[in-house]
């Protein structure tokens, strides 16, 4: 860090909960683990990591789901580059937002108020916590549904009317209070942090082992193709139909969204991590998050691809709730279509919803000052509860709800990167970390790149939603 007094790290925030000796002993272990083989580094780089997988248990939620499976319901393996390119783009950023969140340990919100302009700063939160909340509704009508669908399967029950909107709001409430026991973890210290890690690192696995079996039966019955499957890695088909082309630019501009953004710097602080963990953090980036989302969106445009693709189940509405009856009745089972493959679903909407609960803590206690910590920042993660009515409500209600609240954040995204660009070259935040030379070539060629895909993807969007 420079000699800049104005970037000295604030108080308030998320570092304050970090034991002292947990954190020296987290230092002493990176400094043993540079002198290692690459493969000791990479395990043990492996066990420190955290932040990471909560941004990609965050962006493994519902709308990833509805995107992976129309690419593989509609052009088979041919999009299968997709996903990971688009998540690749987010990740160089976040990387920058790394690099200067552990370089001066200033959080985000302030080091952009500070060093951008207080406008930017408010609009970035606010936009952070109307998208968190308003997509808490689809989230919870995503778990209820494949819950409803796998009690259905199981038990033949069938409620109608007011018994079953009782019976969806029962599952959203147990739903919301599960959520709670887990997010309420985080508020409490190191130990609570890393329980509340560990917890979705597990979602996590049950998503990748749902899929996977999904993937493993279609392999076994011969479903896949694993030519056009290895071709479909290569970015050379794009598509020519202008919803096809909406989904591409979509996934490049909504890989990471807006309350991801707002959630990865506190998380690096909430860890007490500083300028030894930068190269920690991009490892983290690339095994917790990337891997992960490549993985799993891998899985489901494989499981659509090789079971709706081509069937005349492929020109109806393909989503997370009625997907698994289809992929069922296209060749996998009924077991693994409507059981295993929701599972899976259920894993990613309970993980995006206990994570939107956490950056509506983060926000809140920003806006009005607070540590994130303690009892204040539990009952601030509830901001975000109310949702629970979208259970019953957001078929109706998403209609006008969403669209606002999609083009608000869709908006955000490149001015929050073009901030985190401009604070990558900002010698009054980084001092002598500010990047120089080489590295500093690297890093703006990459952010560049990152920057006007996004323009363009999110340019793109909003013209064929509201122009043409």
């Amino acid at each position: 860090m420079g000699d800049n007094d104005d970037a000295k790290p604030v108080a308030g925030l998320g570092h304050l909960t970090v034991e002292p000796d947990a954190l020296a002993r987290e230092r002493e272990t990176l400094e043993a683990l540079a002198t290692q083989s690459a493969g000791k580094r990479l395990k043990g780089y492996f066990a420190l990591t955290g932040p990471g997988w909560l941004q990609s248990a965050f962006t493994l939620g519902g709308g990833s789901a509805v995107a992976s499976l129309y690419l593989g319901a509609h052009y088979g393996y041919e999009l299968m580059w997709v996903q990971p390119l688009a998540m690749t783009v987010g990740i160089i950023m976040l990387a920058a937002c790394a690099h200067q969140t552990l370089s001066t340990g200033v959080r985000p919100f302030e080091a952009m108020r500070r060093f951008i302009h207080p406008s930017v700063a408010w609009a970035w939160a606010l936009a952070t916590l109307i998208s968190s909340w308003v997509f808490h509704l689809p989230q919870y009508a995503l778990a209820a549904g494949v819950t409803e669908d796998i009690t259905r399967l199981v038990t033949g029950w069938r409620p109608e009317g007011l018994a079953r909107t009782v019976y969806l709001l029962l599952i959203g409430f147990v739903i919301l209070g599960v959520s709670i026991l887990i997010t309420w973890n985080y508020g409490r210290g190191m130990r609570g942090i890393r329980l509340y890690e560990r917890t979705l690192k597990a979602f996590i696995a049950l998503i990748v082992v749902s899929f996977g079996l999904v993937f493993a039966r279609g392999a076994l019955a011969g479903n896949i193709d694993w030519g056009a499957l290895a071709r479909g890695f290569v970015p050379t088909s794009i598509p020519s139909d202008a919803q096809g082309v909406t989904t591409v630019m979509g996934a490049f501009g909504a890989a990471v969204g807006i309350n991801m953004t707002f959630l990865f710097g506190y998380s690096l602080l909430a860890r007490g991590w500083g300028p030894a963990h930068r190269g920690l953090a991009r490892f983290d980036l690339v095994t917790g998050m990337w891997l992960p989302y490549a993985v799993v969106t891998s899985l489901i445009i494989v499981a659509a691809a090789s079971t709706i693709y081509g069937t005349e189940f492929a020109p109806q509405q393909i989503l997370p709730a009625n997907a698994g009856v289809l992929i069922g009745a296209s060749g996998v089972g009924e077991f693994m279509g409507r059981v295993v493959f929701a599972l899976g679903v259920l894993g990613m909407a309970l993980s995006t919803i206990t994570l939107q609960m956490i950056v509506a803590g983060f926000v809140v206690c920003e806006l009005f000052g607070w540590e994130a910590r303690g009892p204040r920042f539990r009952w601030a993660c509830l901001v975000p509860a109310p949702a629970v009515v979208g259970v019953v409500l957001w078929e109706t209600m998403g209609t006008w709800v969403a669209l606002p609240a999609f083009t608000i954040g869709l908006i955000m995204l490149p001015i929050a990167y073009v901030s985190w660009f401009v604070l990558q070259n900002s010698s009054a935040l980084l001092g002598a970390d500010r990047p120089s030379g080489a590295s500093a070539a690297r890093w703006n060629a990459a952010m560049s790149i990152a920057v006007a895909v996004t323009l363009v993807s999110v340019g793109y969007t909003l013209w064929t939603r509201f122009l043409s």
